[in-house]
């Protein structure tokens, strides 16, 4: 029963007064908003939501309140089952009194104001009216069921069950855990809760400050990323300043004078950019709204953090409102052409997204005097969702209208955002009850989200610092154990690197069935999912074998005494110089058909280089004079290949094979130990035929974990 609150109608410690809720919205004139599309306030309408001064008596307006606030967003919206909801609560709830003594029903009724205004659908409206009836009063789920349907029976057993959720220290992880499965088939549940949350929230001024102050704790480390991460804007801003209020009220009680100190200073210099904004726009022909959207506390707080002095500027953003997502791109076509633009402040959320559906175009502008102005473009639906998040989406089980699809008419489905079926994939995964709760919390407090792109065109969406380890796991889930590499961008990678915002990520797969990953995963491990794998994995082998390659063989390190490697065979070199001994660099191994030029040194001696050698332009520079060199007629040759892999068990012996195959002996290997799980071979073979070169080397590569195979230089030796 969620009984714990006083009278909203007076600010309880640490409360925003309505002067300073006033001070928010300086400069905003009414002329720069459009009639009907405010700044959704939540404060104001959980008030009215009480009747203001009318006797307590007299409930029955309020229903209208929420009529009036569904029906702006759902026109042709059927009121019927609304009224019956409340009928059915305040006659269940009649008798019951909060703490500050008013009716119950302002609770419930408050709770689905804020969702009415949100935009939520009926069927979610419904069941914020009824969400306390069967844990409170003798109104039974069956009876739910057969007055208002499974739906709505479905939503309020959700809220019944999140009811019971003891927030104390040695509850939390079994009954958050339990609560993410009850909810997680349907997050309307979760919206009622939030609102629900938002609407004690205001109302806490009554109870101790210890009990304040934990209910605070719980909102900031679990309701308030969550709704971030239903991307219902409104509720997590106005949570996050009654939160600020409480645990930090010194720093509060600074951010309110900044405000107010602000609002008292003559001058408006965001509402002078706005207009200016407007004056490009007009001219330009696009038909937009700007407006001002004045910061609240806490982010007004992190700006001053941020920036220290703050700027009249500083204290709100300027909103760009279009029709289409065209015009959006042509509303910052225009700002960067008529105005200074600040590039490195330009985010394109339209083209990418972020998880939890907001879309956005973000941009500053600067003024010759210093004071720069950022930007939010986008068009009313996408502000509808930055605003309310998936509640905007209305009802999951509707068929979808054209904005509630995506470009393959796949539904954008509200019921089970990417990161909540995530999450209740590795919740089932989770080897005990601390390790979820101390990985929901890590995960909860990564605010920040980046999507990288699969080489098949598809997208992983995940936390700001997350390596490939984590790409890894979750795109293959726990076939991800025989990842043994992957290029980013283009070009080879560790799975230790961070990945950033945009990169292109191809992961390298092993085709040993008996692939299994590191411990050294866990150290660039970031998500939930692959740090619960990688445990798991490691609990059930709990003595796994030696995944370091083995050492080469002492067979694969010496000459096989009857193959022409035993002797120090060479390829056919002339020379141009009479009675020269030819010998072949060994810095760079050259063969036919290399292009190649010598230099004479010490014993008459001509030493054979490729042209790309380094060791050319070193001779040259010291004035040795080149030596004209030819291949003779002689094919076989000796060469030294590096095969670059990551380490896999009988990675060497899969590779020795690979090339013996192609008929070519090893006269030395030598394997480096590997180093951040990459290994280094080096090899010196002799083959019979210089034309068999590059089928050699794409044997090597096509062998699982080797990514690259390359010819050898060895900078010490060209000194020749």
């Amino acid at each position: 029963m969620s009984a714990e609150a006083t009278n909203p109608a007076t600010p309880g410690p640490g409360m925003p007064s309505p002067k300073l809720a006033a001070s928010l919205e300086q400069g905003t004139s009414p002329s720069h908003r459009r009639k009907g599309r405010p700044r959704i306030d939540l404060r104001r309408l959980g008030r009215a939501a009480l009747l203001g001064p009318t006797a307590r008596d007299r409930l029955p307006d309020a229903i209208g309140h929420v009529a009036e606030a569904h029906r702006a967003h759902h026109p042709d919206a059927d009121l019927e089952p609304l009224r019956r909801a409340y009928v059915l609560a305040e006659s269940s709830h009649r008798g019951q009194m909060r703490k500050s003594g008013e009716p119950y029903i302002t609770h419930p009724l408050a709770v689905t104001l804020i969702l009415a205004e949100l935009g939520a659908e009926t069927t979610t409206l419904t069941a914020s009216l009824l969400h306390d009836t069967v844990e409170d009063t003798e109104v039974t789920l069956d009876q739910v069921r057969a007055e208002f349907g499974a739906e709505v029976c479905y939503l309020v057993d959700g809220v019944t069950k999140l009811e019971k959720v003891d927030y104390g220290v040695a509850a939390e992880p079994e009954t958050f855990r339990k609560m993410l499965v009850a909810t997680g088939n349907d997050v309307r549940v979760m919206s009622i809760k939030l609102a629900d949350r938002l609407h004690n929230m205001r109302t806490l001024g009554v109870m101790r400050p210890e009990k304040q102050e934990r209910i605070a704790k719980v909102t900031r480390d679990v309701l308030i990323p969550l709704a971030e991460r239903l991307g219902v804007q409104a509720l997590k801003t106005e949570l996050e300043d009654l939160v600020f209020a409480i645990l930090h009220p010194e720093e509060y009680e600074h951010t309110r004078e900044l405000i107010v100190d602000n609002a008292a200073h003559g001058g408006d210099p965001l509402a002078e950019i706005a207009e200016d904004v407007r004056g490009v726009l007009r001219e330009a022909g696009i038909q937009a709204e700007v407006v001002i959207r004045p910061r609240h506390f806490v982010s007004v707080h992190r700006v001053s953090r941020k920036r220290g002095r703050m700027r009249g500027a500083d204290f709100g953003r300027l909103l760009v409102l279009v029709n289409e997502d065209a015009d959006c791109y042509g509303v910052l076509g225009e700002l960067h052409t008529c105005l200074t633009p600040m590039v490195s402040e330009f985010k394109d959320f339209i083209a990418v997204p972020k998880f939890n559906l907001y879309q956005s175009l973000h941009t500053a502008v600067a003024r010759a005097d210093g004071e720069v102005a950022e930007v939010l473009i986008r068009t009313h639906q996408m502000h509808k969702v930055a605003e309310a998040g998936v509640i905007a989406l209305g009802n999951p089980y509707a068929p979808p209208s054209e904005e509630q699809t995506d470009g393959d008419g796949e539904r954008a489905d509200p019921t089970r955002p990417g990161w909540l079926s995530r999450l209740l994939d590795w919740q089932e995964a989770a080897p005990d009850t601390d390790t979820f709760w101390s990985t929901l919390r890590e995960d909860l407090a990564q605010d920040r989200e980046i999507t990288v792109f699969r080489a098949d065109g598809g997208s992983l969406g995940l936390p700001e610092g997350a390596s490939c380890v984590d790409a890894a796991y979750a795109q293959y889930g726990e076939d991800a154990h025989a990842c043994i590499g992957a290029r980013v961008n283009g070009r080879l990678a560790t799975l230790s690197t961070v990945l950033r915002d945009g990169d292109t990520v191809q992961l390298l797969m092993g085709q040993d069935p008996a692939s299994e990953p590191s411990r050294e995963w866990l150290e660039h491990a970031h998500t939930a999912a692959a740090r619960i794998a990688i445990q798991r994995w490691i609990a059930a082998h709990p003595s796994p074998r030696d995944t370091e390659t083995p050492e080469a063989p002492a067979a694969a390190r010496r000459p096989a005494p009857d193959t022409p490697s035993a002797r120090p065979g060479a390829a056919n070199a002339v020379v141009d110089q009479p009675g020269a001994s030819v010998r072949l660099a060994g810095c760079c191994t050259p063969v036919p058909p290399d292009e190649v030029t010598g230099f004479a040194v010490r014993g008459g001696v001509v030493t054979v280089h490729r042209l790309e050698c380094a060791a050319v332009e070193r001779m040259k520079g010291v004035g040795r004079a080149e030596v004209g060199v030819r291949w003779g007629d002689t094919t076989e040759c000796r060469v030294t290949l590096v095969a670059e892999s990551f380490g896999r068990p009988h990675l060497l012996a899969d590779l020795t094979e690979a090339i013996a195959l192609e008929g070519v002996a090893i006269v030395s290997a030598t394997v480096e130990p590997p180093s951040q799980q990459r290994v280094r071979h080096t090899y010196t073979l002799q083959l019979p035929d210089a034309a068999r070169l590059p089928a050699l080397m794409r044997a090597m590569r096509n062998v699982p974990g080797v990514y690259d195979v390359s010819r050898a230089q060895h900078p010490a030796a060209a000194a020749q």
